[in-house]
């Protein structure tokens, strides 16, 4: 599990040089895209990294636990359908950093908003 949460915030680091900042108290009010991206990319030195890490990873998969809960059953239409085999929470965690890194535009919108807009566009649902 530590070499899977180093590897994490190795690629992180890696795949987000020069966007990644400093970790702020305000960041865990997660208001934007932007705090989210900067909790999930907090540098491995900073005094907050652990709980950021933890924060992003708690808000990404509460959010998709909630919506799955939500289309379940006979009459759910989801939107979002993940290949089987479905990637690692940590892959798609990844993917997730990088489509916002790609995508700053969507900065200034509500995080859950824009965790659902990179789903959808990457695993849609044929209708």
């Amino acid at each position: 599990m530590r070499q899977v949460f180093f590897c994490l915030i190795l690629a992180t680091l890696m795949t987000g040089p020069g966007l990644a900042g400093e970790v702020s108290v305000e960041d865990f009010q997660v208001k934007t895209t932007k705090d989210l991206f900067d909790l999930c990319t907090a540098p491995d030195n900073e005094p907050l990294a652990s709980h950021a890490i933890h924060f992003c990873h708690g808000y990404l998969v509460g959010a998709f636990h909630y919506y799955a809960a939500s289309v379940a059953g006979p009459e759910g239409l989801p939107l979002v359908c993940p290949p089987d085999p479905r990637p690692s929470r940590n892959e798609t965690i990844g993917m997730f950093i990088q489509w916002v890194k790609d995508h700053p535009q969507y900065w200034d919108e509500l995080p859950v908003e824009t965790e659902f807009r990179f789903l959808i566009e990457k695993w849609p649902c044929e209708r």
